[in-house]
Formats: structure tokens, sequence, C-alpha cells
């Protein structure tokens, strides 16, 4: 073979006469003729192999060239037999490999074999590939044609086959195939060809998706192969690059190739190029990327999770980034850092540069918490949740943190937020110090291990510590005279002059050791000459002697060593052994010392770390509470979670935001509603415990803490989740009803808290089942309401509270009213506990005895007859009371008696009769208006239905005309109305006749009320206005009589409970009687100013509820409900918050109240300092959001100018305008109106008001309106300096100036009729204002109490001084009491 394939660029250069021994085609056959050709090729691959592609590559040549007009069987055959040379060839090549006898004929040879195969191969596909995505595109909006099926089944056959070429190109690649080519060095164009058929299947649309994993997993092989063995991976960083920046999908894609390149194929240089790539990149090259950056962010960020330890070496270039513009590539940094640090970077086994980058990357991210764009703060948030989950942040780092995270509570995303909470959820269940995080708990213990190591230190600073020299530290300090003596003594002569001193010393000799000891001893003294001496002597007394060894060569340097070693003695010998007469060190009790003392510190340390930890938590909850009301339903989620799991930590306050989301179960939004049951389900409701008794106790005891000191609204909304509960059968639950049953008994020694949860439990679990209160009816009975039922009134008043969900007005069943007879046990038993309370002075009787009444009127058969002689046995009691005792006059009293005295029982007595009284009364009207209303027409029903079951057909007229009735609503109004009027008539004529016994008690009630000198004992006065207010629901007479009293009370009561409870009176009776109420309007708003916190949160509290339902009209004295926004008292300052949020749900309600506010509020009468008026209207003037609001309230304020007095009332509004935020149509009516406060300019409070406003237009204003904003701030500047007069008569001097030159100056001819367009008259509503008008001030009623001398007189207003009525109120017909 003579000629060389050489892999084209281009598919048409084959055609090109090249160089020398160069392939080219000769002969491009045409479409008519591949077929023949192709069977040849067939024939050709069975007897000669793969090699027949040498002889045949023009035949597969030319179907590249035709290959949009040849058939799609051509286009499979062709591909078929390319896939059989290459298998062919991968199959016959390792054989020949291996022997490694190939000539270069032959080597050239299957070169060339393998180059055309898979040059083929790889441009078959290509073209394959982008038919199939053309096809795919244009067929998508198609359906149900045949032409379309037969794309839809041929694609579906690439998709196959594609696969089948990528293993064929694996098997080939895989072989050692280099070997081919000269010095193994394969063409550049070769494997371009197959990265680039490769990276052209990646560009598949599709190509992520999971049905073409296989396809996905294939390509990454391929291309690994040729990054590995044939010097790809600079070409593969490039095109990883270009793939990002121009197809976004395939982040996830590319950065699966990068990691299996790095990890399966060993090429992790990879990585380090394309993150430096990418780090090079400039800030002005991201921002022409678009698209591409969010492919780098989503590319590094999920390279990070597959090969993070891989990008550590290199992630230095990445973090110029963080200071870049991208936000999306500052989340993706942050990601690594995150993944790095759970993955690498954790531990306690790190070393010292590992501690320093793992420090480094948390600074990173802890800045970022910070960060100006909100993704990246609400992401760096998460990374930090996935690092607490994993248990990789340091605990010296947690407080940090935690503070940190507790400030993004605040953010003003969402999204922030919400990261945020499920941080602080993460801190606590995978927190390091304590199963119970309370500061309150954890307080006692720090204080104690504080006051320990406090002693531990005293104790230690007392013991004066031993300076411990050791041996060694002393020879090396005489070892200089030490030497300085040996070479002394050594030299010639100076042993004679020791010869006594040596005698001396032989004569005191003994043994070797003796010896060795003195010579030490000598030393220690410092008597050097004679330890020097007797050494020198003692080798000859002692030449076998260990100790004197080493002087058999006398010298300077062995004598000095024997003398260090027979001073500081053997190494492995202790110096007691030698030196036994030092003396002994407390070194080792010092260190035992030391050492207790370290762990005091890092215990003390830990609690103080506990605490700290806990505190941020408490900090965290008091917030995450308030978001558990907010708008956005993910966060209350998130909170709602968040609460479950501080609970289950035993978080101090935990539980207040358990029970704050509560109520969260009434939520219309399904999520939340969901959330709170499964959270409460989670927390109660599925208890641990080793059987099913256990967990009941559990499950009980949990309900039951819960219920401990709960509201009622607590308690109704925790109905709603149990009565769930107990709808469902089950071993659990039966166990559970036995465990209340036991409890509520007695049966096991429980607390009275605990005992009244337990009925309460019961009694919901009979909303669900009747029979579970109603068949234990005696036991209720025998054991709260016996003779014991005086010890324990609470227990008994929620003890018919449970009884209560057995009756129809709780369950609201239909058909015939459930309900006992009068002679009932539970009857008389209510009665007796009842009259038996009436004389005592328990302070729980009244809750019982309200209760009590309830219950006789929801399930008595004639409750009016039981409650009249309950009434009378009560009346009778306390008569023969007095009569025993005498008549109670407090007056009489002197001023030390005791307060246990037989008058003060009389007067509490009377108070609980007439509590008697006011309850009977309101529930005798309740009774009427609802259950016998509800029964008559029951029974008026069943009697209608009889009626047309028993009557003939009547004649078609007839028929037609009941018709015509029934359609227009008549035959049931009528009788509604009949029946209404019945129930009215009754309670106007008959209740308070003079033989019913409720009429007895009225006088009495005013008597009581009206001469609060006489009877001023605070139950009594409590009581019996509570009952009169009752008595005035009866009927509009009895209100209209009593109505002066009852404000009287209100205006002039000394205690704040009556003040407070005749607020809630007086507002069920607007509800009730509304045209009465009308007139009274104002002095129930002055209640919003009284002194005492509770009046004004109960008062605002109705008012909210009566003007948000429409009940009472909103006028100008809601200034006195905005004044309540600055209220001391936040609770109070919330509900005035909440009733200007929900008032501006209303359509313009703010909006036609705020000129009236704002006068009211800037009376000079009133006194209100001028920040707290700004406040105040900051708060209203956000609720006015309408373009055309702003416009005419422009125009009233202005207008206000002309009416208002004071320099104040002119800053007043003029602040007012500023909070406006006005436009171009605003700013005009400013403008027009300049003749209303053009004057008053003078002013500082008025002119800056008032430039803030031009300031504000000129900022966002176009450049024509703001040439007339820089004019109208010129004018109000002339005229705040100058003076106005100045000001005009300069503009008149100007236009006299004007009109003298245009006298010289001929004029155009004006036309006759002068056009009116843009300067038409305004058209003024009724509801502007131009000029107030004085309204005559209505004189307040001089109301005066009698004192004790004038108890004769009533203290009740005159009637002049009562309002009369101005505006009636019509209203529905209403047939039912409201409660």
């Amino acid at each position: 073979m003579s000629w060389d394939f050489m892999v084209p660029v281009c598919l048409d250069d084959l055609v090109k006469s090249g160089a020398v021994n160069q392939y080219v085609v000769q002969d491009v056959l045409s479409a008519k003729q591949l077929p023949s050709h192709i069977n040849s090729f067939k024939a050709a691959m069975r007897s000669q192999g793969p090699l027949s592609i040498l002889e045949h590559f023009d035949t597969a040549y030319s179907v590249l060239k035709h290959c949009r007009t040849v058939d799609v069987a051509v286009k499979e055959d062709i591909l078929e037999l390319l896939i059989q040379v290459v298998r062919g060839l991968s199959v016959s090549l390792p054989t020949l490999l291996m022997a490694g006898t190939l000539s270069s004929v032959d080597r050239k040879q299957q070169l060339n074999a393998v180059k055309m195969s898979v040059f083929l191969l790889c441009k078959l596909t290509e073209t394959l590939e982008s038919d199939s995505n053309r096809e795919t595109i244009v067929t998508a909006p198609s359906k149900g044609r045949k032409k379309d099926k037969a794309v839809g089944k041929d694609l579906l056959q690439w998709d196959s086959e594609r696969d089948t070429v990528l293993q064929c190109l694996t098997q080939l690649l895989q072989l050692d195939i280099r070997t081919l080519w000269s010095l193994s060095l394969v063409e550049e164009e070769f494997v371009s060809c197959v990265t680039c058929c490769c990276y052209k299947l990646l560009e598949n649309p599709t190509i992520s998706h999971m049905k073409n994993k296989s396809t996905r997993d294939a390509i990454i092989h391929v291309l690994g192969i040729m990054v590995k063995k044939y010097n790809h991976m600079l070409g593969a960083c490039v095109k990883v690059i270009q793939l990002l920046q121009h197809f976004e999908q395939l982040a996830s894609v590319c950065a699966q190739a990068v990691a299996a390149w790095s990890t399966e194929y060993g090429v992790k240089a990879i990585v380090g190029e394309i993150m430096r790539e990418i780090g090079q990149k400039s800030s002005e090259e991201l921002a022409r990327e678009g698209s591409g950056v969010k492919a780098f962010s989503s590319f590094l960020s999920e390279l990070g999770t597959l090969v993070p330890e891989t990008m550590i070496p290199n992630i230095s270039v990445l973090l110029t980034h963080l200071e870049g513009e991208s936000p999306s590539l500052r989340v993706a940094v942050c990601e690594i850092l995150g993944e790095v640090l759970v993955r690498v970077l954790s531990g306690d086994k790190l070393d010292d540069s590992a501690r320093a980058s793992r420090d480094r990357f948390l600074d990173t991210l802890q800045e970022h918490i910070h960060d100006a764009h909100s993704h990246v703060r609400a992401r760096v948030l998460q990374v930090y949740t996935r690092i607490v989950n994993s248990k990789a942040l340091p605990l010296s780092r947690y407080t940090e943190v935690m503070e940190l995270t507790v400030g993004r509570l605040g953010d003003k995303s969402v999204n922030v937020c919400k990261s945020a909470i499920q941080l602080l959820a993460a801190f606590i269940a995978h927190n390091p110090y304590s199963c119970k995080l309370s500061s309150v708990d954890l307080k006692k213990p720090l204080e104690k291990e504080m006051a320990k190591l406090k002693e531990m230190r005293d104790a230690q600073a007392e013991q004066v510590p031993v300076a411990v020299i050791t041996a060694t530290d002393l020879w090396d300090a005489m070892k200089p005279e030490v030497e300085l003596t040996v070479k002394a003594l050594l030299e010639p002569g100076s042993e004679e002059e020791d010869d006594e001193a040596e005698e001396e010393a032989a004569e005191e000799d003994g043994s070797d050791r003796d010896t060795a000891v003195q010579i030490a001893q000598l030393l220690r003294e410092s008597k050097y000459k004679k330890a020097v001496g007797l050494c020198m002597r003692a080798h000859l007394l002692f030449p076998e002697s260990s100790f004197f060894s080493d002087l058999a060569d006398l010298n300077a340097e062995s004598l000095i060593s024997t003398l260090a070693t027979l001073f500081k003695g053997p190494e492995e010998e202790t110096p007691e052994a030698v030196f036994s007469d030092a003396p002994p060190t407390p070194q080792k009790e010092i260190e035992g010392g030391e050492s207790e003392l370290k762990k005091q510190e890092m215990l003390v340390q830990y609690l103080k770390d506990t605490e700290c930890f806990a505190l941020q938590v408490e900090r965290a909850i008091a917030v995450i509470n308030n978001m558990l009301y907010w708008k956005t339903t993910t966060i209350v989620q998130e909170a709602v979670q968040f609460c479950v799991t501080a609970f289950e930590f035993s978080v101090a306050d935990s539980v207040c935001g358990v029970r704050k989301m509560l109520p969260l179960v009434w939520s219309t939004d399904v999520t939340i509603k969901d959330a709170v049951i499964q959270a409460y389900r989670r927390l109660y409701l599925n208890p641990h415990g080793d059987n099913t008794r256990a967990k009941a106790h559990t499950l009980v005891d949990s309900l039951s803490d819960l219920m401990v000191d709960a509201s009622l609204g607590t308690i109704q909304c925790l109905e709603e989740i149990v009565q769930e509960f107990f709808s469902s059968e089950s071993a659990l639950q039966t166990s559970v009803m036995q465990v209340l049953w036991e409890r509520f008994s007695g049966k096991r020694e429980t607390k009275a808290l605990h005992r009244r949860a337990a009925v309460l439990l019961l009694g919901m679990a009979a909303r669900a089942e009747r029979e579970v209160v109603l068949s234990n009816l005696d036991t209720l009975c025998s054991v709260a309401l016996g003779e014991k039922v005086a010890e324990d009134y609470l227990l008994a008043r929620d003890t018919l509270i449970t009884i209560t969900n057995i009756t129809d007005h709780v369950r609201q069943s239909k058909g015939v009213p459930f309900r006992l007879p009068m002679d009932h046990h539970l009857f008389s038993c209510l009665s007796q506990a009842i009259v038996d309370g009436v004389v005592q002075s328990d302070p729980h009787w009244q809750t019982f005895m309200e209760q009590a009444v309830r219950l006789i009127y929801f399930l008595a058969e004639s409750p009016d007859q039981l409650c009249s002689r309950l009434l009378q046995r009560s009346a009778r009691l306390l008569l023969e009371q007095i009569t025993e005792g005498g008549e109670p006059d407090q007056s009489q009293l002197p001023e030390g008696a005791s307060q246990v005295s037989e008058e003060q029982v009389n007067c509490v007595s009377l108070a609980q009769v007439l509590s008697l009284c006011g309850a009977v009364a309101f529930w005798q009207v309740s009774h009427l208006e609802r259950s016998v209303s509800s029964e008559l027409r029951r029974r008026r029903g069943e009697k209608e239905e009889k009626e047309e079951k028993e009557k003939a057909p009547a004649s078609k007229k007839g028929a037609n005309d009941s018709c015509v009735e029934e359609e227009l609503g008549l035959v049931g109004a009528s009788a509604e109305d009949t029946e209404a009027e019945f129930i009215r008539k009754i309670c106007e004529t008959e209740l308070l006749a003079e033989g019913n016994i409720l009429s007895a008690f009225l006088p009495l009630l005013v008597k009581v009320c009206s001469s609060p000198g006489k009877y001023s004992h605070p139950q009594l006065t409590t009581a019996a206005c509570l009952a009169l207010s009752q008595y005035m629901m009866i009927s509009p007479a009895v209100c209209k009589d009593h109505i002066r009293l009852l404000f009287t009370v209100l205006e002039k009561s000394q205690l704040p409970v009556v003040r407070a409870n005749t607020i809630v009176a007086l507002g069920d009776l607007t509800v009730r009687f509304p045209n009465i109420l009308e007139p009274w309007t104002p002095n129930l708003y002055a209640r919003l100013s009284d002194e005492n916190a509770s009046v004004r949160l109960t008062a605002i509290t109705v008012l909210t509820q009566l003007v948000l339902k429409d009940v009472m009209k909103v006028k100008g004295q809601v200034s006195e409900v905005a004044v309540l926004l600055l209220d001391p008292e936040p609770h109070i300052a919330s509900l005035a918050l909440n009733f200007f949020n929900e008032l501006s749900a209303k359509d313009n309600a703010i909006y036609n109240l705020l000129p009236d506010i704002i006068s009211r509020l800037s009376d000079p009468e009133r006194g209100m300092n001028e920040e707290d008026f700004n406040t105040i209207m900051k708060q209203l003037f956000s609720y006015i959001t309408k373009e055309r609001q702003t416009e005419s309230l422009v125009e009233k304020l202005c207008q206000r100018f002309r009416t208002a007095k004071t320099e104040r009332q002119w800053a007043d509004l003029a602040v007012s305008l500023s909070l406006l935020s006005v436009c171009e149509r605003g700013f005009k009516k400013l403008q027009e109106c300049w003749d209303c406060y053009s004057d008053k300019l003078a002013e500082p409070g008025v002119y800056q008001p008032l430039l803030s406003i031009a300031a504000k237009l000129r900022r966002r204003a176009k450049p024509q309106f703001k040439a007339q904003v820089e004019d109208y701030e010129k004018r109000l500047t002339a005229v705040h300096t100058k003076g106005l007069e100045n000001v005009e008569n300069e503009e008149r001097e100007q236009q006299t100036d004007t009109q003298s030159q245009n006298l010289h100056t001929p004029q155009p001819p004006k036309s006759v009729r002068r056009t009116t367009r843009g300067r038409g008259k305004p058209k003024v509503d009724d509801s502007d204002l131009v000029t107030p008008r004085k309204s005559r001030a209505r004189p307040k009623p001089a109301i005066t109490f009698t004192s004790d001398e004038e108890e004769e007189e009533d203290a009740v207003m005159a009637e002049s001084e009562t309002p009369k009525v101005t505006t009636p109120i019509a209203r529905t017909r209403r047939t039912r009491l409201r409660h």
C-alpha cells in the first residue's frame, strides 16, 4: 500500500488532490448507484473482514455526501457496516499488537483502516445526530400524522444505535493503537474527529435526562480515554468552557464528566485547569457571558459536591470572584467552601495547615452572611445548615455564627429569613451542649461551678511553690569552677600541698559507695578541691569499683566526667538514691492540683458557652414566635417546624411558641393548617413508651401540661386537634380514655390542675362521641358536683364545660332537641351547689355559677322553672342571713374594722345573688331567641310537611299562586316574622312583668348602681353593674331607661374592672340595639384615653370589633385610636396598629378620615407634641397608595391652611403634606393651592416640609417636569427669605415692565374665541372639604355621684344631658342574641 489516509478537517478535502501518497476519493457515487455498491461492500466485509474498508471507503463517503437525500435504509446499512468494521478491528488488532511482528506495510494498512473507519463512523454519527435534532424540533408541534409517526420511529432507532456506536469506539480506543503511528504520536486531526463527535452528541438538549444516562456515561467514557491516552486534556478544558458558555443545561453533565476524568482516569490536573480558566475571567467578561455565568456557577457547585478534595489546591483562583459582581458565582464559591469544610476539612485530626485553611474558609463564609445580594445570603445560610448538620462547625464558632443568624431573622428577604430559621433549627437539633437548653436551668450550675473554681484558684494562690532545682542545673552552675580546680590539681607539685587533706579524707573512707556519697556532698558544699582530690585517690583505693572505673586513664576529661556522674547520679536512677538527704518537694501534689484546676476551668467554660448558646436560642424564639402570623406561607411553615424543634429540646419559652401557633388550625391556608396539625401530632399525639399503657400516660401528661393555665381560646383550638384523635378507634385511644377517667375520679394521686385537664380532655372526646360523657354522667356528678363541690369550684366548672359538649348547642344536631328532665340528678346537684355557694365567699363560685346556668338552659326541659326556683331559694337564703346578722350598711363601719366582718360577708352574698340574676336574665333571653325560636321553626316545618302530605292536590291556579309566593320568599318569611315578633313580645312584656321573679331584682340593681356612696363594696358594685347590663339586653325599653346610668358608671366609677366590664356590655348592647347606642358613641371612644391600661385595652378591643364588623360607623373619633399607636403598653399599640391595618382594607376608609384626624390631633387644646404627631401621621399616610387619593388629599390639606389659626397647626398640615407620595398631578394641585399657604412660608415649620416635597420630586422627575419643580423651589425660598409681599411686588413690577414693552410692540390679532383646553374648572366632590364649618361643641355632661350624706338622689345624668338620636341606623331584623 503506497498511500496514507490523512483525516481531513473538512469532508470536501478528500476529493481534492493532496500531498504525495495521500488518499483521495476517486469517485463520488450517485444516490442511485449506492445500493449496488453497498451490497459489494457487504460481500467484501464477509470475505475480507474489516480491511475491506480500504477498498470501499468511497461508497461510505458517498453516503455521507448524499446523507440528506438517500433513504433511511441506505443510512442504516452503511452504519451497520461501519460498526462491523470497527468491531472487527477491535477484535483483530489486540493479537497483532501483542505479537509485535507487524511489518511497516501491514502497520500502515491497519492504521489506514482504523483512521478511515473511525472517521466515517464519527462523521456519520454527527450527521445522524444533527438530523435527529432537526426533525425533533420541526415535528414537535404536530400530532397524529403518519409521516410524523415514521419520523418518530426513526428517531427511536437512532437513540438505540447511538449507544452501539459509542461502545464500538470505546472498544477500539481502549486498545494501545498508538503504536500504529510513527513514534506513537497520534495526529491531532484523529483526536479531534473522535472528540468533536462526542461533543456533538453532548449538545443534544435531552442528554441530561435520566433516560439518556447510558449515552451520557458512554460519551464521558470515550472522552476520558481521549484525555488520558491521546493527550486531549487541554482541548477538553477549552471545550468544557465553550459548552458551558453556550449550553447552560450541560453544567451538570460537564461536572460529572470532569469528576469522572479526575477520579476514574486519574487526570486530576484537568480540574485545576478548568478552575483557572474560570477564575481568570474578569467581571467585564462575565457580564458579557449572560447565561454562561449561571452555567459556570452550577458547574462549580456540582463539581464541588463530586470532587471537593481535588479542588482545594486551586480554590484560591476562585476566591477572587467573591469580590465580583456576579451573585451566582459568589454562591458557587461559597458552596464549594461548604463542601470542602464538610467532607475534607472536618474532624479533630487536622494538621496545622488544614486548620488554618478551615478557619480561613469559615471566615470567608461568615463575611458573606451579610452579602449585598439576598440570594447569596440565603445560600450561605443554607451552606452553614449543611455544615452544622454534618457536625463540621468548630465549637468555638457556634456562638458567633448563632448571633449572626439571629440577626438575619430581620432580613427583608423572605428566603433569607427562611434559611435563617432552618439554620437555627439545625443548631438546636445538633447542638453539642445539652439535650435541654434552658438558660434558667443552667444559671444555678454555672454559679456553683464558678464559685468552686474561685475557691480552687484561691487555694492554689495560698500555696507557696517550692523552687525545684535539679542536679543537672546545679552541676552546670558549678562546672566552670570544678574545671579550674581539676586543672590546678593535675599540674605537677600540687599533690604535696594536699597530702594532709588526702590522708584525713582517706582515714574517713569506708566503702566505695560511702566515698562516692562523700565526694558528692563535698561538691554540694562547694569544697571542690577536697572533692577532686578524694576522687583522684579513690581510684587507687577502689580500682574495681564501678563509681571510679572511668579514672583508669587519669586526665581532666575523665575526672570531670566522673565527678559529674557522682553528683547527678545515673539517669535511670532517681536522685534520691544518691542524695538521700535532699529535702522532699511537693511537685507531684502541685501537678495534680493544676490538672484539677484545668478541668474545672474547662467545665466552667463549657457551662458559659452552653448558657450563651441557650440565650441566643431564646432570643431567636422571641423573634420567630412573631413570624407565626406572617402572610408568607413558607415562613410560617418554617417557624412552626422551629417551634417544634425548640420544644423537643426543652428550650425555655418554647412552649409559648407551641401555644401561639395553635390558633393557626383555623387558618384558611391548608398548608399552614396541616403543618400545625402535624406539629401537634408529633409533639403530643405520637407518644413514646414501652407499651400502650405507658404511651397513654405520656400522651395525657403532655396534653395536661399544655392545658395548664391555657386560655379559653387555646383550649378551643386544641379541641380541633384532639377531637380528630378521639374520632379514630385504636388501642391507644381506649387506654387514653381509661387514664383520663382514672385521673378525674382520683383513683390515682393527681394534681388538681391535671384533674381539671383530664375532665376537659374528656369533653373534647365527647364532641366526637357523645356516649363518652353521657354514659358516665353519674360519675361526673358524684365526683365533681357532689358534696365536695365547694372544695374545688374550678373542677366543677370544667366538669360543666365537659357536659355542655353533649348538648345540641355545641354539637349543632338537627331533629328533636336532646334535653334531660327537670328532676334529673344533675340539676339537683347544680341547684344545691349554686345555693350553697351564694352565702360563701369563694372567688371561683362566680365562674362555676355562670357555666351552671348556661348548662341548665342548654340541657334542661324547663330551664326557666328551674332557674326561677333557684333565684327564690338564693334570695330566701340571703334574707335569712341578713335577718340573722342585720342589714348591711358599710357607712357605719369604723375604718379599722376587720375585712372579714359579717356585713362584708352579706355584701359578697348580695353580689353573688345579683350575679345569678344577671346570668339568668341573659340566658333566658338567649334561650328564647335561640332554643325556643329554633324549636318553633322545627315544629312549623314538621307541621307543614304533614299538611302537605295530607292535603289534596290544589287547583292549578292555587298551585301557581303558591309557587309565586314561594319564589318571592313570602311564605317562610311571614312565618318567621310572626315567630320573631312573638319572641320579642315575650321579652318586652312578660320577662319583667310584675309576676316574674326577674322584675323583683331590677330596682335593687338600679339602686346599687346609682348609689356608689352607699354601696361601695367592689364586688357588689361590679356584680350589680354587670347584672344591670344583662337586664338591659332583654328589651329596648329597659335599655333606654337605664342607658344614662350605665354611661355614668362608665365615666365616673373608680374601679377599673367596672369600667372594663361596662365597655364590654355596651359593645353587646350596641350590637343588639344600635339606634339606642349611636348617640353615645363619643362616650365609648373617650375610654380610649382612660388612665388605666386594662380599660384602654378593653376599649380598643371592643371598638375594633364594632367598627370592623360595620356595627358602628367610623367617625372622626377614630383619632383617639390613632393616639394609641404610641401607647406605652406594647399590646395596646399593636392592637391599634392592627385596627388601622384592617380598616385600610375597607374602601377609602382611612382616606375619608384623615383630614378630621389631623384636625383633632393638631388641636391646641389636645397639646400633642410634634414628634408624636409626626409618628402617628407617618403610619396613617402609609395606607394612602392611590394617586387620586393623594391628589385629593393635597387639595383638602391645603384648604385647611385657611382655617388653621396657630403656627403649630400650620406646621402639622405641612408635615402631613410631606408624608404623601406626591406625584406630578399632586404637585400641580399643590401649585394651584399656592394662595392657601404662601402667607405661612415665613415659618420654618411650613417651609421645610414643603421644600422636602420638592426635593423628592426633583430626584425622580423628567427634565421638563424637573424645571417646574426647580421654579417652585425658588419661589418657596424667595417667599421664605424675602416675605410674600416683597415677592409679589417684584412680580408686579416685572409684569408692568413687560406690559410697557408690549405697548410699543405690535401684537398679532387675537381670536375672539378663547380656548378652554386644559383650563377647565376642576370638579369638586361633595366629600371635598373647602372650608370646614364651625360645629357647636356639645357640652360635656356634668355627672356627679351622690355622697354619703345625699343618698336619696340618684347619681345619673339629667335629661338635658342625654344625647339625642341623630342618625338612626337601619339594620336587618335580628332574631338572635349575639354573644
